[in-house]
């Protein structure tokens, strides 16, 4: 007797390992089918917008509360918060810069919408742009932008920043790979603004029927950025690759409030 209820609690236990084994398998196997997506593929973000994604390619940004951790990559919107106004995101950029004790940046175009503000910071002695910013409304805290400015900027992009994530022990604790700029990077990319501009216009005739690309792109050392608008309002920001002509759908700024250059 207790021979035969051994064995049928081993059998029970065996039958237990297996189903809990094969239960983890397949939700780590739907978890991770998503990656191809984000690294290469065309695939929605949370606002049903198309974009090339977080590695670089046409993927796109799955649902998921702060996916990239820090201040997050914002899924949902500061609707609680006050949104701020052009000087508070110029007082918490000049801070930010003032902490990387490198000489000769200052503050560019300054754009506010309700999720955040974008700042872009440019080289004063050569006008051409740095590195972009956001500032979280709830704390008036800058840090580095997502997406392309950290992918794509040639100079700027390895900088010793305090957060590659954005702030709160981002999720590779650290955006910190040199203390200076990288030296000998030429502004010059095969992608002139002009088609930038055009590259911009085709992707927002694709995606986006009625928008219209700004014909004013800020340089910087890798992409172009700029806004786009419908019915003379700016909607959105995206980006464009200065050796490819990719296009990168800035996707978590929100509603625009306004903007100074």
């Amino acid at each position: 007797m207790n021979k035969t209820l051994s064995a049928t609690l081993i059998v029970i236990a065996v039958l237990a390992l297996a189903g809990g084994t094969f239960f983890f398998g397949t939700m780590y196997a739907r978890t991770n089918a998503l990656v191809p997506e984000m690294m290469f593929g065309y695939g929605s973000n949370n606002n049903n917008a198309y974009g090339p994604g977080m590695m670089g390619g046409n993927g796109g940004y799955g649902a998921g509360s702060n996916m990239m951790t820090g201040y997050g990559w914002n899924n949902g919107t500061n609707s609680n918060v006050t949104p701020l106004t052009v000087d508070q995101a110029k007082a918490a950029a000049e801070k930010y810069i003032q902490s990387l004790n490198i000489q000769g940046l200052g503050i560019g175009e300054v754009t506010v919408f309700n999720n955040n503000a974008y700042v872009a910071v440019k080289e004063t002695a050569t006008g051409v742009g740095a590195f972009e910013l956001l500032v979280d409304p709830a704390t008036q805290t800058a840090y580095p932008e997502f997406g392309p400015n950290m992918m794509w900027n040639l100079k700027y992009g390895g900088l010793g920043h305090s957060s590659m994530m954005g702030g709160n022990g981002g999720m590779m604790g650290g955006w910190n790979y040199q203390a200076t700029p990288s030296a000998n990077v030429s502004a010059e990319m095969t992608v002139t603004s002009e088609q930038a501009v055009q590259y911009a216009q085709q992707y927002l005739d694709t995606n986006n029927a009625g928008a219209t690309a700004a014909t004013d792109p800020v340089q910087f050392y890798g992409y172009y950025s700029l806004d786009f608008s419908k019915d003379g309002k700016i909607t959105g920001m995206l980006s464009v690759n200065g050796y490819n002509g990719q296009v990168f759908l800035h996707t978590w700024h929100g509603t625009f409030i306004e903007e100074a250059k």
